[in-house]
């Protein structure tokens, strides 16, 4: 009987919905969400009881320094740290001084800038192939790179041998050889060739990294020019403001604009 009873088909226990004219305060609430409500409820109840408790039985002639500087404002307690309100003049000259920083802070950020700017102008320049003289004109050096002899007859112009001039030229690539790393020595004299390009590629690639280096200063301190810029046009705007000499917008968020007086 029991295996027949459970063949048969029984009907769903579906739960009961919120009536219509009740659909508006949402789903109905079920046992576990009102054992919840109830368990909040009870926990407000229980904390009011105890703070009712200590209000009851506080000392009405219980004192601490503390109420000497605090008072009520729309009942709210307010605390007097002892700070004084600055005047107006005051405030006013201070934003001025605030000013005056930021401007020699603005210029010497420009300056840096055209420092940089100028660096990376005269390398590229370099870089594109640029006659030495005029990089050095541009950078405001000497111009120039030639030896002039003086001889006091033509038997001497003729008789002069362009070995100075070598001499010269020696002397100016020892000067660049300083800088450029130690060529290592090889038994074989085709490796010098080799050995001069080396050492090109790693001059170019020093000069790369130092257009990088100087690019990515640039940038940063253009941002701070930027910033700059716009905190003493914040700083300006309030000075005319404190002097009533702009308008602007009141609390109720209407726009008000200063009239001067005919004179």
């Amino acid at each position: 009987m029991s295996s027949m009873r459970n063949a048969v088909q029984r009907r769903n226990h579906k739960e009961r919905a919120q009536p219509v004219e009740r659909q508006k305060w949402g789903i109905l609430e079920k046992h576990k969400d009102y054992a919840l409500r109830a368990k909040d409820h009870k926990e407000k109840r229980r904390r009011i009881k105890v703070l009712k408790e200590k209000a009851a039985f506080r000392n009405p002639d219980e004192f601490h320094f503390g109420m000497m500087s605090s008072r009520m404002q729309n009942g709210v307690k307010v605390g007097d740290r002892g700070n004084t309100a600055l005047s107006n003049n005051v405030v006013q000259l201070m934003k001025t001084q605030d000013v005056g920083y930021l401007r020699t802070m603005l210029q010497k950020s420009r300056k840096e800038r055209l420092r940089l700017e100028e660096e990376i102008f005269v390398g590229d320049e370099a870089e594109m192939g640029m006659g030495m003289g005029k990089v050095k004109a541009l950078r405001g050096g000497e111009v120039g790179g030639r030896k002039i002899a003086f001889v006091e007859s033509v038997d001497e112009q003729e008789a002069f041998l362009p070995e100075d001039e070598d001499e010269w030229e020696s002397e100016g690539e020892d000067e660049d050889e300083e800088d450029a790393p130690t060529p290592r020595k090889f038994a074989k004299p085709g490796d010098a060739e080799a050995e001069a390009a080396k050492r090109a590629h790693f001059a170019k690639k020093k000069r790369l990294r130092g257009r990088e280096v100087r690019q990515t200063l640039l940038e940063a301190v253009k941002e701070r020019e930027d910033e700059l810029s716009i905190a003493i046009q914040e700083l300006e705007l309030q000075l005319a403001k404190m002097s009533n000499s702009v308008g602007g917008v009141n609390k109720s968020g209407v726009k008000f604009k200063v009239r001067e007086r005919k004179r």
